[in-house]
Formats: C-alpha cells, sequence, structure tokens
C-alpha cells in the first residue's frame, strides 16, 4: 500500500509539473507570436511610409513655386500654388485633349488585352493542338526581345496601315501580349479543375461557352491583376507614343506633359503639378482594381 500511495504521489506531482511547464511554454509561445506581429506591423508602416513618401514628395513640389524648389533646406510641408500651378499646365498644354486620348488607349487597350490574352491562355492550359509548345516557346522567346528593337519596324506598318498619327496606332500593336499570354495561363492550370470543363463538355458546351461561363468567373483575379498593369503601362508609355503620333492633336498626356520642358526655363513646379494632374487617375484605377482583385482572391481562398 505504501509502494502504490508513494508511486500514485510521484505521478501526480510528475503531472502537475508537466502541466506547469507546458502552460509555461504556452505563456513563451504567446509572447513571442505577440512581439513577432507588433514587429512585423511596425515594419509594415515603415515600408507604406517608405513607398508614400515618393507621392507626399509630389504634391509637395506641385504646391510651391520653383524658387521653393531649388531652395536649401527643402520645403516639407505643401504650399499654396496647387491651384496656380495647375492653370499653368492646363494654359501651356491641350491638357483634357492629351487626357481624352490617353483615357481611350488604355481603357481599349487593356479591354482588348484582358481578352485576347485570356482566351489564348485558355487554349494553352487546357486544350491540346499540334505545335503547342513551340508555338507557345515561340511566344515566350518574343517577350525577351527589347520593346526598343521594335519601334522602326513596328512604325514602318503602321504607316504602310495609314494608321500612323491615330489611335489605332496605339492600340491595335498592343491587343495581345507575352506576358500577359503567360501569367494567365499560369493562373488557369492552378485555378481551373478539368471536372469543370468536363462537365461543361457533357452539357453540350462548346470552346467559346466554356470560356465565358466557365474559364471567366474563375479568372477574375487574375484579370484584374493584368487589367492593372496594362492600364498602368498603357497610360505611363512615352516613347511609342512619342514616335508614332505625328499628328499633334492626338497626342497622349506623357507626351504633352514633356512639352512642359522648356530648355533653359523649365518651371519644375508646372512640371510637377501636370505630374501629379496625370497620376491621380492611376491611383483611383488602382483602388478599384485593387480593391476587386483582393475580393476575387478572399472569396476564392473562403470557397477552398
Amino acid at each position: 500500500m505504501a509502494v502504490e500511495q508513494t508511486t500514485s504521489q510521484q505521478t501526480t506531482s510528475q503531472s502537475t509539473s508537466s502541466q506547469h511547464s507546458t502552460s509555461n511554454a504556452g505563456l513563451a509561445i504567446g509572447a513571442g507570436s505577440r512581439r513577432t506581429r507588433v514587429l512585423v506591423r511596425i515594419a509594415l508602416l515603415l515600408g507604406a511610409l517608405v513607398s508614400l513618401f515618393p507621392f507626399y514628395w509630389l504634391v509637395v513640389m506641385a504646391s510651391v513655386t520653383t524658387q521653393d524648389i531649388l531652395a536649401y533646406p527643402p520645403k516639407l510641408v505643401p504650399g499654396s500654388q496647387l491651384l496656380h500651378n495647375m492653370g499653368e499646365v492646363i494654359d501651356r498644354i491641350d491638357f483634357f485633349t492629351s487626357l481624352f486620348n490617353t483615357v481611350v488607349v488604355a481603357t481599349v487597350g487593356t479591354l482588348l488585352v484582358l481578352f485576347f490574352d485570356s482566351l489564348a491562355a485558355f487554349a494553352f492550359a487546357k486544350y491540346e493542338f499540334p505545335g503547342k509548345k513551340i508555338l507557345f516557346g515561340v511566344l515566350m522567346a518574343t517577350y525577351m526581345i527589347p520593346s526598343q528593337l521594335a519601334l522602326v519596324p513596328q512604325f514602318v506598318t503602321m504607316a504602310e496601315f495609314g494608321w500612323a498619327g491615330s489611335l489605332k496606332a496605339l492600340i491595335i500593336p498592343g491587343a495581345a501580349n507575352a506576358f500577359g499570354i503567360f501569367w494567365m495561363r499560369q493562373y488557369a492550370q492552378n485555378s481551373l479543375p478539368d471536372e469543370l470543363l468536363d462537365a461543361g463538355r457533357i452539357d453540350g458546351a462548346g470552346f467559346f461557352r466554356l470560356y465565358a461561363q466557365v474559364a471567366l468567373p474563375l479568372f477574375r483575379p487574375a484579370l484584374a491583376f493584368l487589367g492593372i498593369f496594362t492600364f498602368i503601362s498603357l497610360w505611363n508609355d512615352y516613347i511609342w507614343p512619342l514616335v508614332v503620333m505625328v499628328n499633334p492633336d492626338k497626342v497622349t498626356l506623357q507626351v504633352a506633359l514633356a512639352n512642359l520642358n522648356i530648355a533653359y526655363n523649365t518651371d519644375y513646379a508646372v512640371v510637377m503639378a501636370g505630374a501629379l494632374m496625370s497620376v491621380i487617375p492611376l491611383i483611383v484605377v488602382f483602388l478599384i482594381g485593387a480593391r476587386h482583385f483582393l475580393r476575387d482572391l478572399a472569396a476564392g481562398a473562403t470557397k477552398m
């Protein structure tokens, strides 16, 4: 009996000590995880501040005079010249016409890229046809070629078509691109189950019906990212519009803003005001597209 009591007392003491050690370990892990979360949030906050500072500095330079920009030490708070500088931008260039041209090019070009790239990616990802791997390899090889090498032959082609100086020269050549097809293909391979396509084929759906009713709803997060990326690229494009837009009435916003840089007498405050006016629509598009992108990703994660 004494032996049994001693054994039970030892077992009780061991279980009690193990519980204490487990609770202490849990407290230590909890404290460590809290510290980790705090450090992560601090790092994210610092990263956000560093990322937002160039935009804040753009606002500061657009709201002061050129003398204030060149002064030392520089001013770090916005001034009172923002509306005046914006008015100077509108007076010196045909701002609203070039803005309209840019909106048309960026919007139509983005819609065409989303359609053709997703359609081609759907075929590459879920269908087998002769020469598929060779064709995709050639497509990826074109992505490796610098775009500057294509300026002259592309301009000659646009001139032969009679499109030089028109908005078609900015929209049609970029209606599809290798990056978008590659991105959408990778997404389709991972997010579009073959069982859904097989079920659609049993119901009698053809290629375009499967694309429209089965693939596109699942492609929405990838399309949101590709749309944001394409719209910003087309909006900020400068070299190709400068080369092909021989008609001064059809220039895009970036080319028009470049006319603010007058040799020997550049008003940097007005230039910064023009840059600010050109970047505000991009921020709006990014916020709208990013919201849909994150919402669709969250919905997909919840379904999984």
